[in-house]
């Protein structure tokens, strides 16, 4: 534990000190606000739908962007056979530069509270706001995120080329969040449509953030992050013996 920690110090530290993490923080708010005050003074509607079906759309581009430095810099510099000779297991520097990329994916998130927040404010007190979906969107972004960052993790490993990083986690996220959507479903026999739309990311989003907290979903999207971490760690190993 102590290893993933000094892994994840290190990493964390270097977006608090890098430009790219606050511009990727600026852009994001200012992008997610949009979305929700453009509802708010074209239609006069003050709802957090928009923000949480956009959401994944922003994360699919700005996600890949904040992985694809975490292992092809160390490759490109050359630190990674340097972090590789330290006593510390294939397994603890992965976790260790996930966890840094997931923090400021929380942040970020969290940053985004003012709109919940404006919305309660707003709302007419003899109606209410379901928390409901609000929580659940949340709780969705986070674990949508976190399954980006494991896929963009893993991209990351694969080569020192940081935009082939950025293209390759794109790549792998958009299939298969696009799997389970509606223009993929109607194309396929319908013997396969069950499979695809339980593959598909953005089902399980959908699903819980309708408020719906089905420990199918959090199950699935914790199995797509172990499994994409796994491959990380296989990808550091044979590295290690090529």
């Amino acid at each position: 534990m102590a290893n993933i920690y000094q892994i994840f110090k290190k990493e964390f530290r270097s977006y608090v000190n890098s430009p790219a993490a606050y511009i990727f923080i600026i852009v994001f708010l200012v992008l997610t606000s949009w979305i929700f005050f453009r509802g708010f003074f074209l239609i006069n509607q003050a709802v957090l739908r928009d923000f949480f079906s956009l959401t994944p759309w922003l994360f699919l581009f700005f996600i890949p962007a904040v992985s694809m430095r975490l292992w092809a810099e160390e490759k490109k510099l050359g630190t990674l056979e340097i972090l590789m000779t330290l006593p510390i297991k294939d397994h603890e520097a992965v976790l260790g530069k996930f966890f840094a990329a997931f923090a400021l994916l929380t942040v970020t998130i969290a940053l985004t509270f003012p709109l919940p927040l404006t919305l309660v404010t707003i709302s007419d007190p003899n109606i209410g706001v379901d928390m409901g979906p609000i929580v659940g969107g949340y709780l969705g972004m986070l674990l949508l995120g976190a399954a980006y960052l494991a896929i963009g993790l893993f991209a990351s490993s694969l080569t020192e080329n940081q935009i082939v990083a950025f293209i390759v986690g794109v790549t792998l996220s958009f299939v298969l969040f696009i799997i389970g959507e509606p223009i993929v479903l109607f194309s396929i026999p319908s013997a396969l449509v069950p499979v695809f739309d339980f593959l598909g990311l953005g089902t399980h989003f959908e699903n819980i953030s309708r408020g719906v907290i089905d420990t199918r979903d959090i199950v699935y999207y914790l199995s797509v992050i172990a499994f994409f971490l796994f491959l990380n760690i296989r990808s550091v190993e044979r590295r290690k013996w090529a």
